[in-house]
C-alpha cells in the first residue's frame, strides 16, 4: 500500500528515531553494565549478561502480543505505550545508584545492597525491553508496507537507526566521561529521542497493513508461523521466565506443550512453512553475533584499546558508523544485484573473519582493520532477515516479520549474552586455577548457577582492597621496609596477573563468537542454493 511521499517520509522518520531511542538505551546499558554498574554491585561477568538478557527477551513477548492484536488496536496506540515504558526505563536506571554499598562496612548489608541493585537494574531493563519490543512490532510491518516494493532496501536504511543510537549514545558516554559528569546524566540523555518521536507521533498516520489490505484473513497469517514456529516462540520465552521466576522444568514444559496445543487447535494443526521455520532458528546465532557481541565488544576490546589510550568503546562507535553506511549508501545498489540470502551469506563470513581477529590482533592498525571486517559483516544481519521474512511471507503480515525478530531477542537474551558472559567467567576460573595462590585469594568462595552451569567468580571485594593497599604502598613519601617492598612486589605480581588472564579471556569470548558465524555462513549458501534450484529468488507479491 503506497501513501504520499511526503507522509511516506514523515512516517519513516518518526519509526527512524524510535528506533535510535531503542539503540540508543541498548548501549547506555551495555557501557554502564560492564563498567560503572558492575562495579558498583559487584557484578559477575554472568550476572552482567543476565541483566543485558532482562533487556532483550522481554522485547519478545511484546512484540510476540502485539503483531497479533496490533492490526485491531492500531500502531499509534502501541507507540504510546513504549513511549511510556521508554519513560520507566529511564528513570529506574537513572535511580539505580540508591542501592550502591558505597561507605558500607558490613558484608550482610553490602550483599544485600548488591542483590537489590542487581534486581532494580534487571526490572529497568525488562521494562524498556518491552517498549522496544512494541517499536518493532510497529515500524517493521509499517515499512513494509508503504514500500511494498522494495522492502529490503527500505527496512535496511530503517535499521540504520539502530547504528545511528550505538554512535550517538557512545559519544555521549564519552562526553560525559571527558566533562567528569555522572553516569546518571548519561542515562537521562535517553529521555530526548524518546520525548523527538512522542511528539512525532501527534502528527503521524500509519497504515493499515498489507495483508489487511490484500484481504488475507487472520487465520492465513496465523498458519504462516503455524505450530512449529510457535513452539519456538513459546519455548524461549517460557523457558526464561521459568529460570526467573525459579519455576520448575517440569511446570515449564507443561506450559509450553499447553499453549502450542491451544495454538495449534487453533489453526488446524497447520506446522507452518518450512522455511519460515528454519529462519527462526537461524535467529539465535545471528542475534548472539550482532547483539551479543555488541554488548561485549567495548568491554572486551578495553584492555586492547587502552594501550594505544583509547577507551574501548570506540571499536563499537567504529563498527557502528560502518554499519550506518551500509546500510543506507550500500544496500541500494547492493540490493539491485544480489538477493538477501545472498547478502546474509557473505555477511556471515566477514563477521566471523572479523570477530575472530578482534579477539587475536594487538596493533592500533589492526584493530582498525578488523573492526571494519566486523562491521561490514555484521550490517545487513537483521534488516535483510526482516527483508527475506518480509517478502517471502506477506501473508504472514506483522505475526511473521515480528516473530523473527523476536525470536532473535530471546535467543541471544536468553543464550547468547548469559552464553558470553559464562564463557568470560569460566575461562578466568580455568586459567587462574593453575595459580593457587592467587586463586584462593581472589576467587569468590560461593559458587553461582546460571543456565549452563555453576560458575565461580572473581572477588571483586578482594581486588579493589588489593588494588587500594598498592596504593598506599606507593605512595610518594611512604618510606617502606622490606617487608613491605615484598608485600607490593607480591600484590602488584598477582594484579597484574589477574588483569592478563582476564584480557586472555575476553579474547576466548570474541573467538568463540565466530562459531555460530561460521555455522550461519554455511546455512545461508546452502540456503542459496536451494533457491536457485527453485528457479531463484523471487519476492512474493500479495494482490491488493
Amino acid at each position: 500500500m503506497q501513501q504520499p511521499s511526503d507522509r511516506r517520509g514523515f512516517l519513516f522518520a518518526t519509526c527512524f528515531i524510535a528506533l535510535i531511542a531503542t539503540s540508543g538505551g541498548f548501549m547506555v546499558r551495555a557501557m554502564l553494565l560492564n563498567g560503572p554498574w558492575k562495579e558498583m554491585f559487584d557484578l559477575s561477568g554472568t550476572q552482567v549478561g543476565e541483566i543485558f538478557g532482562a533487556g532483550l527477551w522481554p522485547f519478545a513477548i511484546s512484540i510476540v502480543l502485539f503483531s497479533l492484536v496490533i492490526d485491531k488496536i492500531g500502531y499509534k496506540t502501541a507507540m504510546w505505550f513504549a513511549v511510556i515504558c521508554h519513560v520507566i526505563q529511564a528513570v529506574m536506571l537513572m535511580t539505580a545508584g540508591q542501592f550502591s554499598s558505597e561507605g558500607m562496612t558490613d558484608a550482610a548489608a553490602i550483599a544485600e545492597s548488591n542483590e537489590n541493585g542487581y534486581w532494580w537494574l534487571w526490572i529497568g531493563s525488562f521494562v524498556g525491553a518491552l517498549g522496544n519490543g512494541t517499536i518493532e512490532a510497529v515500524i517493521n510491518p509499517v515499512i513494509a508496507t508503504v514500500y511494498s516494493k522494495q522492502k529490503t532496501r527500505m527496512l535496511t536504511m530503517l535499521h540504520a537507526g539502530w547504528p545511528g543510537g550505538l554512535v550517538l549514545a557512545g559519544l555521549l558516554a564519552l562526553m560525559t566521561k571527558s566533562l567528569g559528569w555522572s553516569w546518571e546524566v548519561q542515562v537521562g540523555v535517553l529521555l530526548l529521542p524518546v520525548a523527538i518521536y512522542a511528539v512525532m507521533l501527534l502528527g503521524t498516520s500509519f497504515p493499515v497493513n498489507e495483508r489487511v489490505a490484500a484481504g488475507i484473513p487472520y487465520l492465513t497469517m496465523l498458519r504462516q508461523a503455524g505450530v512449529l514456529g510457535a513452539f519456538i516462540v513459546v519455548g524461549l520465552i517460557v523457558m526464561e521466565i521459568g529460570r526467573v521466576f525459579g519455576i520448575d522444568s517440569g511446570t515449564s514444559n507443561f506450559w509450553i506443550l499447553a499453549l502450542v496445543m491451544i495454538y495449534g487447535f487453533a489453526i488446524g494443526g497447520a506446522l507452518g512453512r518450512t522455511l519460515f521455520f528454519l529462519l527462526l532458528l537461524l535467529m539465535i546465532p545471528l542475534a548472539t553475533v550482532e547483539l551479543g557481541t555488541d554488548a561485549w565488544i567495548s568491554g572486551l576490546m578495553r584492555p586492547v584499546m587502552q594501550s594505544f589510550g583509547l577507551d574501548g568503546v570506540w571499536v563499537l562507535i567504529y563498527t557502528s558508523t560502518i554499519m550506518i553506511i551500509m546500510r543506507t549508501v550500500v544496500i541500494g545498489p547492493l540490493s539491485k544485484i544480489w538477493s538477501p540470502v545472498a547478502i546474509l551469506a557473505v555477511s556471515a563470513l566477514f563477521a566471523a573473519t572479523g570477530i575472530y581477529l578482534l579477539g587475536s590482533v594487538t596493533g592500533a592498525v589492526m584493530v582498525l582493520i578488523v573492526a571494519t571486517i566486523y562491521g561490514m559483516g555484521q550490517a545487513f544481519f537483521w534488516p535483510c532477515t526482516l527483508g527475506l521474512v518480509s517478502e517471502q511471507f506477506p501473508e504472514g503480515g506483522a505475526l511473521t516479520i515480528n516473530s523473527i525478530a523476536g525470536v532473535g531477542m530471546l535467543g541471544v537474551g536468553i543464550i547468547g549474552g548469559p552464553l558470553l558472559g559464562n564463557l568470560q567467567d569460566t575461562r578466568i576460573d580455568t586459567e587462574l586455577a593453575a595459580n593457587q595462590v592467587v586463586y584462593e585469594e581472589f576467587m569468590a568462595d560461593d559458587m553461582n548457577g546460571s543456565i549452563f552451569g555453576e560458575y565461580r567468580q572473581l572477588d571483586g571485594g578482594m581486588i579493589a582492597a588489593a588494588e587500594e593497599r598498592v596504593k598506599q604502598l606507593e605512595t610518594p613519601d611512604q618510606v617502606l621496609g622490606a617487608a613491605q617492598d615484598a608485600e607490593l612486589a607480591a600484590l602488584t605480581a598477582r594484579l597484574n596477573l589477574i588483569t592478563e588472564v582476564k584480557g586472555e579471556a575476553n579474547g576466548y569470548v570474541l573467538r568463540s563468537a565466530a562459531v555460530p558465524a561460521l555455522y550461519m555462513a554455511f546455512c545461508y549458501f546452502a540456503l542459496l542454493i536451494w533457491f536457485r534450484q527453485q528457479g531463484g529468488y523471487k519476492p512474493v507479491e500479495l494482490n491488493s
